[in-house]
């Protein structure tokens, strides 16, 4: 079974979102919900300013505290290295999203499937057909698009990305593009500190 995870290519990444907009559609969100960002960050001194975009997602740990807290058995880990939520038997504690050290859980409330597109109280065609997936008053996160996962194709952020600079595969194989990625750029994991042990690394 594969070990599945991600690289960011910090160098390739330009900023442009479309990740976000693929995310978005993919997994059909309520407004104001982000299940992948991209931050920027600005360094150096004029004349001589620099821009680096950070993608940042749920890191799949392989040690999650998030699944460790939750009480119900909602969080688990499937075979392949995704850590999932079942909706079904969320309680809305919010547990995991306190025990989150990277803040990428999000506590689905009622007005996200109620107020509709910029509080308009008018739900569409295609948010009331997608909003169907989720549980008003659960936690939700990335999953690397399990669904497309499972019919082998990519995440749809790594599909969408127009410069290559999200990677995926299987971190146990030691020729897939990530692992080679790591190996020869020497990636890097988020707040290694936290021993999460993730499974999405960074490269520069």
């Amino acid at each position: 079974m594969a070990r599945l995870g991600m690289v960011f290519d910090l160098k390739a990444c330009i900023g442009c979102n479309a990740c976000v907009v693929a995310c978005k559609q993919e997994n059909s969100l309520p407004d104001g919900v982000f299940f992948t960002r991209t931050l920027s960050h600005e360094y150096g001194e004029y004349p001589n300013v620099k821009r680096v975009y950070i993608p940042t997602m749920c890191n799949q740990c392989e040690d999650a505290p998030c699944e460790k807290v939750c009480p119900s058995g909602a969080t688990y880990t499937r075979e392949d290295g995704i850590v999932m939520v079942d909706g079904e038997k969320c309680i809305g504690c919010s547990s995991c999203a306190v025990a989150c050290p990277y803040d990428m859980r999000t506590m689905l409330d009622e007005a996200m499937f109620t107020d509709g597109l910029f509080g308009t109280g008018e739900i569409t065609p295609f948010e009331e057909q997608g909003y169907d997936r989720w549980i008003a008053g659960t936690a939700a996160k990335c999953d690397f698009c399990s669904q497309r996962v499972d019919q082998d194709l990519d995440p749809a952020c790594v599909y969408t990305c127009p410069t290559n600079a999200r990677i995926f595969g299987d971190l146990d194989d030691a020729n897939s593009a990530p692992s080679v990625m790591i190996r020869d750029r020497g990636g890097r994991q988020p707040l290694v500190e936290k021993k999460t042990k993730p499974k999405v690394y960074y490269v520069d």
